[in-house]
């Protein structure tokens, strides 16, 4: 079959299979049209899910009757004047296939008027035929209808889903956008109810706090912490949400690169690894992320429909997500979530409900699995010399006359069930597992002494030979020094192998030659021996785990308050190695509102 041209229709056909996937996308697509065209205020009303209906309305600047012609060309944009730069893109979209995308599938309507001219003017086009432009009563800016979506394309209906999970698309995606621009006023009507209103505050300041409160809702507000940083050019700004605000469910995120709502694993990598053992495993607390750097610095162009983009200094963006996370857990201190405490309450309290369990390898009092060979005796000798059986601290007496006003989480009162220490505050009672806070403290400790040189070795009574490539030999002896002082002595046993001589005590009978092989991957792919350090960590949390007070051990008032006193002190002290909350917080103003007082 010889090889032939396509004919237009159908390339702009198949040009909108990739940029409108769906009426979600098509709208997107409108409503950055009506960003770039500096409007202030941006009005959307879809009907049956955007299948029937997708209208956009701004007050931008409106096009001239020879860009109203253009505007439905493929290739046709005014983004990348006057130097048509593809290296600093500043605009959200300008590949100029959006609207000949939209117009070959299905009936586009653009209603524009400029402030110079005396009249709005109409094009209209149905599955890629353009009708002659009329003119038309409307107020300066643009209003452009889609309606019957894909009527040209009947294939692609059929990959539609149905009407309510199309109009929560738009919804998600509509949110995304309005968060993006807290400066711009946005509304949505779905099927003739509105469904969306933000307007901006006056004072820019406030703009942001007020567009996160209405999006994510004001009582994310209550467990979020904001931030704002800059470095190398590079800024972070946002709100972030505390590690134990991850703990029930799905949480809102966004991240915004420049304007541009953008969904990137180089970002949420940084983040999990910023909130580090703070969390539940496969948990991200709710974010709303801005980043704000040159154009040139990001390349926006690598997926069609600009969800994606990729950044020219990854690993500095990546370092600085992680910094700007570790310094806001520095910052939040002790804090817990506050819906945690109010949330749970409410579940316990209504009748014949159950509050969702955590899985029982993170529930108080129980292991996270069982220690590998030599281990248990490993952890037994090296917690000995760390002293963490019971807690230890100043012991405050049990008076009731005590006032709690010196510290944050109060005084202990009773213990109940064994597994909970309840404590008095100034405006309320803190609830303490008594597992979870005295896992965070031994764990913190062990870290301590990981990161302060200090690790406890053992010699093997035969050195182990591991045979690598000639690659991996190198970068485990040029990091020799570095793994020393994590408690891996070794050195190169000819040029394909390396043999192990000593190691880290809490490893116990560990299986080294694993260990090694990991370590010449991780120096191959990150380039430092914090790959060891990070294995440490685990190993030190699950002997945390094991050498905490337990669930069923009945303490003293004296073992309380200094627990107490201890996790008050403990960095990251607000969650266990589990992402668990340590304690929980009860108001004053709750309890009244129990007994309806």
């Amino acid at each position: 079959m010889p090889i032939c041209r396509l004919p237009d229709h159908l390339v702009n056909r198949i040009a909108a299979g990739e940029v409108v996937e769906r009426p979600a996308s098509a709208m997107k697509e409108l409503i950055e049209n009506a960003l770039d065209a500096g409007a202030s205020r941006i009005e959307v009303a879809v009907a049956n899910g955007g299948r029937s209906l997708i209208q956009v309305a701004d007050d931008g600047v409106g096009m001239t009757e020879a860009d109203l012609r253009l505007c439905v060309e493929r290739h046709a944009t005014s983004k990348l004047l006057p130097d048509a730069d593809l290296v600093r893109i500043a605009t959200l979209g300008f590949r100029g296939e959006a609207l000949a995308s939209i117009a070959a599938v299905a009936r586009l309507s653009i209603t524009t008027r400029t402030t110079e001219a005396a009249h709005a003017i109409v094009l209209d086009v149905e599955a890629g035929k353009v009708a002659p432009i009329r003119p038309a009563a409307a107020p300066v800016g643009t209003r452009i209808e889609v309606r019957d979506l894909f009527f040209a394309t009947p294939a692609r209906l059929a990959f539609l889903k149905s009407e309510r999970a199309e109009a929560a698309a738009i919804l998600d995606q509509f949110d995304r956008l309005a968060l993006a621009r807290p400066d711009i006023a946005f509304s949505l009507i779905i099927d003739g109810q509105e469904r969306r209103r933000f307007e901006p505050p006056r004072e820019p300041s406030s703009r942001l706090e007020a567009r996160v409160a209405a999006v994510f809702g004001a009582a994310f507000l209550d467990d979020a912490v904001p931030l704002a940083v800059e470095r190398s050019g590079i800024g972070l700004s946002g709100y972030f949400g505390l590690p134990t605000e991850a703990a029930y469910g799905r949480r809102p995120f966004l991240v915004v690169v420049n304007g541009r709502p953008v969904r990137d694993r180089l970002v949420e990598t940084g983040l999990r690894i910023g909130y580090g053992d703070t969390l539940a495993k496969n948990r991200l607390p709710g974010a709303a992320l801005m980043v704000a750097l040159d154009p040139e610095r990001v390349d926006v162009n690598v997926h069609p429909a600009k969800t994606e983009l990729r950044f020219r200094e990854p690993d500095l963006v990546r370092s600085l997500v992680i910094g700007a996370i570790r310094r806001l857990l520095e910052q939040a201190g002790q804090r817990t979530a506050r819906s945690v405490s109010l949330d749970r309450l409410a579940v316990a309290t209504e009748p014949g409900s159950r509050v969702p369990a955590w899985p029982s390898a993170y529930r108080s009092g129980h292991a996270v699995g069982a220690l590998s060979p030599g281990l248990a005796e490993a952890a037994i000798a090296f917690q000995a010399r760390l002293d963490v059986g019971a807690p230890s601290a100043r012991v405050e007496t049990a008076d009731p006359r005590q006032s709690a006003q010196r510290h944050p989480l109060g005084v202990a009162r009773v213990q109940l069930f064994d597994a909970y220490v309840l404590a008095e505050t100034t405006d309320g009672f803190v609830l303490v597992d008594q597992h979870a806070a005295h896992e965070r403290i031994v764990y913190e400790r062990l870290k301590a002494e990981l990161h302060d040189g200090a690790v406890a070795r053992q010699g093997q009574l035969v050195p182990v030979v591991v045979d690598l490539p000639e690659d991996a030999v190198e970068r485990l002896v040029a990091a020799a020094e570095p793994l020393s002082r994590l408690g891996l002595v070794l050195e190169a046993f000819g040029s394909r192998a390396v043999m192990v001589r000593e190691s880290p005590a809490m490893l116990g009978a560990a299986d080294l030659a694993g260990l090694v092989h990991d370590l010449a991957d991780g120096l191959a792919e990150q380039g430092g021996p914090h790959v060891l350090l990070r294995s440490l960590e685990r190993v030190a949390a699950t002997m945390a785990c094991h050498g905490s007070i337990r669930a069923g051990r009945r303490l003293t008032l004296a073992e309380m308050d200094a627990l107490l006193r201890q996790i008050e002190t403990t960095p990251n002290g607000g969650t266990c190695n589990h992402g668990r909350p340590t304690w929980i917080a009860v108001g004053r103003t709750v309890i009244d509102r129990l007994f309806g007082r």
